[in-house]
């Protein structure tokens, strides 16, 4: 597959349904880091995460029945498919586990769909998702093991290079690894990708260490958005040949990086959202004095309370 085209079709299918989310540019030293950082701001998009791209070139890119679209998500997928499908006037149902937050809940009803909550973690809501989406014909939109969602994630680098320049390093926070995959697949080695999976969710890390995507144990703090139980099949393809390498971050770092984003620059990330962030903080990659990063914040849906310090 030619993801440069891919990418470039879904860009323009996109440009009247996506927000091009702003970047910030920091200045030196800022956050500790000698760097020269910038935060990619997708946490201000549609539906509070990047989710939106690929669940909008999903249904502007396939056929959509009567029964509407489907998908299994543990919050944010489900919000960008629940959204999408409401801007282009089809019916959604939600499939998610029951770890999901109850703000990402209200969030996918607050768009129109109807939500399934399943017991277990994402793996299960899938399996019912893909169950139901048989029983009434309706699309089931994969949250990241799918070219149309890929290749909508990938808009987000394209995106993100135009906005800057010569960068050296993208983090990108890693769960499926649709963003990552897109991410990867727009650079193709031009830029570093470097995934950040939580301790508790090495999925990309795992398959690395197979050679192959293996089932992992999914647990932790971000669990709601980077918990699936194995990297995606397609994502894991482009990884291999584009991804130059993946750290581990714990709970605390990504807490942290939390309360850092919300104390020095009034960014409310959700967990998953700032684990990319937190491999910068913690150390878990340490960059060269001066290299150009780029750090994916990728989803904001987070309850305001549990930012209080």
């Amino acid at each position: 597959m030619n993801w440069s085209e891919e990418i470039e079709a879904a860009s323009r299918r996109l440009q009247d349904h996506v927000r091009r989310t702003p970047i910030l540019t920091l200045e030196p030293g800022a956050l500790g880091c000698h760097a020269e950082l910038t935060l990619k701001l997708e946490l201000l998009q549609h539906s509070g995460s990047f989710k939106a791209r690929g669940a909008f070139n999903s249904l502007l890119s396939l056929d959509v029945p009567k029964a509407g679209v489907i998908a299994a998500s543990g919050g944010n997928h489900g919000a960008a498919v629940a959204f999408a499908a409401q801007a282009l006037g089809h019916k959604a149902e939600i499939f998610v586990p029951a770890l999901a937050s109850p703000a990402k809940i209200t969030r996918i009803e607050s768009f129109g769909a109807k939500v399934h909550v399943i017991p277990g973690a994402y793996a299960d809501a899938l399996v019912a998702a893909q169950a139901h989406a048989v029983e009434t014909g309706a699309l089931a939109i994969h949250a990241y093991d799918a070219p149309a969602t890929v290749a909508g994630q990938g808009t987000l680098a394209r995106e993100l290079d135009a906005q800057t320049n010569m960068l050296d390093t993208v983090l990108v926070a890693v769960g499926g690894g649709g963003l990552i995959g897109g991410v990867a697949a727009w650079f193709q080695g031009r830029v570093r990708v470097v995934g950040v999976e939580p301790s508790a969710c090495p999925t990309l890390q795992r398959a690395f260490a197979a050679k192959q995507p293996v089932d992992v144990d999914v647990g932790g703090l971000a669990a709601d958005s980077l918990g699936a139980k194995r990297v995606g099949e397609i994502p894991f393809a482009i990884a291999k040949e584009h991804v130059e390498r993946v750290v581990l971050v714990e709970d605390d770092a990504i807490r942290a990086a939390q309360q850092v984003l919300w104390r020095d620059l009034r960014l409310m990330s959700e967990p998953g959202g700032a684990t990319a962030l937190a491999a910068l903080l913690s150390g878990a990659y340490k960059p060269a004095f001066g290299e150009k990063i780029a750090v994916i914040l990728c989803g904001g849906n987070v309850d305001p309370a549990s930012l209080a310090a």
